[in-house]
């Protein structure tokens, strides 16, 4: 069981470290979001512009804490 729970961690902290690095990278906004939107796309997740938008300003308010 700890063992799983190590796993996740791991994979958390991967997963916010991408969405950081990605995040962070000098891009235009409008490029940025359609990378994340495909990217999310491939994992098999579908969100709307809107949705992406505001997922884009929450992990930003997020990282800037």
């Amino acid at each position: 069981m700890k063992a799983l729970s190590v796993l996740y961690a791991f994979l958390g902290g991967a997963i916010v470290g991408c969405t950081a690095a990605i995040l962070f990278a000098p891009e235009k906004g409008e490029d940025l979001r359609k990378r994340i939107k495909d990217l999310l796309k491939k994992k098999g997740i579908d969100f709307s512009d809107d949705e992406v938008e505001q997922l884009v300003k929450q992990i930003s308010a997020q990282i800037e804490e």
